[in-house]
């Protein structure tokens, strides 16, 4: 199984609005963290769908290791 590419080890703090659908980097990749530009084409990785339940600022995980994905779970302190 392939691990994804490790963008930073913090998270990304961004405002999201409600109802509005985010396409989450899985693989690492992408210039536009946390989100995807499709830079994973041809490879086994592919976004996350996700639609914010409340328009908030909230931190999405960098490291692509949370279990909560898309949002930061801490799992870059234990790397």
């Amino acid at each position: 199984m392939e691990k994804p590419v490790c963008p930073q080890k913090a998270p990304y703090r961004v405002t999201l609005e409600e109802g509005k659908t985010y396409y989450w980097c899985t693989c690492g990749l992408s210039a536009k963290q946390p989100f995807c530009d499709g830079a994973h084409k041809g490879g086994a990785f592919s976004p996350l769908k996700w639609v914010a339940d409340k328009t908030q600022t909230t931190s999405l995980c960098g490291c692509k290791a949370t279990m909560r994905a898309p949002l930061c779970d801490g799992s870059h302190m234990l790397e």
